[in-house]
């Protein structure tokens, strides 16, 4: 879907959303980049700051990010995003399923040194 011309209409989707409060503390600014670190990596994103989440949490919806070489989307890879799949480096699993775990991930958050 992210490939079909008329659903990619509207504001940047692929933002890292943070609470008010956490954004005071940490230096971000609304529309600012953020640096996001995880086990596995880290992005730089733009920044939504939001009462949507709650404080000590961040949120990073849409983050599928399609700029990879060889992805051959020419509409999504001309609005590529992060992929936050990036920040993970595979070794949290549910131990039911056995299969990778997607949210919960520990991360640290600041601003970007580009801002």
């Amino acid at each position: 879907m992210h490939n079909v011309p008329a659903l990619m209409g509207g504001s940047n989707r692929c933002t890292l959303q943070v609470h008010p409060e956490d954004a005071t503390r940490l230096g971000l600014a609304d529309g600012g980049l953020a640096r996001v670190k995880g086990e596995g990596g880290e992005l730089e994103v733009p920044v939504e700051v939001t009462d949507a989440v709650r404080t000590g949490v961040v949120s990073l919806p849409h983050g599928w990010g399609h700029a990879r070489p060889g992805v051959r989307l020419s509409v999504a890879g001309a609005h590529p995003g992060v992929n936050v799949n990036q920040l993970f480096d595979g070794s949290r699993l549910d131990p039911l399923s056995g299969t990778a775990v997607l949210n919960g991930h520990p991360v640290r958050v600041s601003p970007s040194i580009r801002h």
